[in-house]
């Protein structure tokens, strides 16, 4: 079983790169190989850095630089040091310059500048699922939308279904007898929304997910006064911060995800998909 480490330098992201040295790495199931990115490659210095990192690490260098000067001379540098390197993109746009008879225009980040909207979504869903269930609230504040409520109100999925439209969310739940983070008040106040719900749509949903579990988890968990307690805590603490609330009663993801939108909207501009 080997080990060892490929470098991908790049003068984008460089995330189509890791994506092929990945695919091929498939095949070798047994060998353990790091992959490391640097991405945003413009300068020499940059360049000299990248093959002495692999210098060290005895790394190969598979590079996706569509600029010439710059895929040049890190050839000559890694050729200079004897580290090994694979372009991946030169050959090709050479073929291409050559069929289509067109020169490229050698600017790092066009493709990414392309799928833009495609690489915001894949970091919402990213953020997303790594902030869920109260996680990290030391990185809330880069959160577009913080949904905050009791448990089985629905804030997971709804935070999944705003994520895959292009929104970074977190979601907190809420809990009696304990505070919430001190984080959560700190942030702007129409970026976090109170989700509430019916009584009885709650206690329905409590227990059949007790029911799923083939546990009981207790009577305070699924007891009427208990939940009613709960719901009360929280919209006391909705109307005391000022966040805003939409109650997801019988409500369709779709329409609750448009009205949690529309609440935020009114303060930023961001493209997203509506629900018809």
């Amino acid at each position: 079983m080997n080990t060892g480490s490929i470098i991908i330098v790049s003068g984008g992201v460089g995330y189509s790169a890791q994506q092929l040295v990945r695919t091929a790495l498939a095949q070798f199931p047994d060998a353990e190989v790091s992959v490391i990115r640097i991405p945003q490659i413009r300068q020499s210095a940059q360049l000299a850095e990248a093959v002495q990192q692999a210098v060290i690490s005895g790394a190969l260098i598979a590079h996706t630089l569509v600029d010439s000067d710059c895929r040049d001379e890190l050839i000559r540098l890694a050729h200079k040091c004897n580290v090994p390197t694979i372009d991946l993109i030169g050959p090709l746009l050479e073929y291409l310059s050559t069929t289509l008879g067109q020169q490229p225009l050698e600017q790092p980040g066009k493709y990414d500048e392309q799928n833009k909207s495609y690489f915001d979504r894949i970091a919402a869903i990213e953020y997303t699922l790594a902030h869920d269930d109260g996680a990290h609230p030391e990185d809330w504040n880069q959160a577009e939308i913080l949904l905050a409520g009791v448990s089985r109100v629905g804030k997971t999925p709804l935070s999944i279904y705003l994520a895959v439209l292009g929104w970074k969310v977190a979601n907190i739940p809420l809990i009696s007898e304990l505070p919430p983070p001190r984080e959560l008040f700190t942030l702007e106040r129409c970026r976090v929304i109170g989700l509430t719900i019916g009584l009885e749509q709650l206690i329905e949903h409590r227990q059949r997910r007790q029911q799923r579990l083939g546990v009981s988890l207790g009577s305070s968990y699924s007891g009427v006064a208990a939940i009613n307690e709960e719901l009360e805590y929280s919209d006391r603490l909705f109307r005391r911060a000022g966040f805003p609330v939409v109650d997801v009663t019988n409500k369709l993801l779709e329409s609750i995800a448009n009205e949690v939108i529309a609440l935020v909207e009114h303060t930023r501009r961001k493209p997203t998909m509506q629900i018809a």
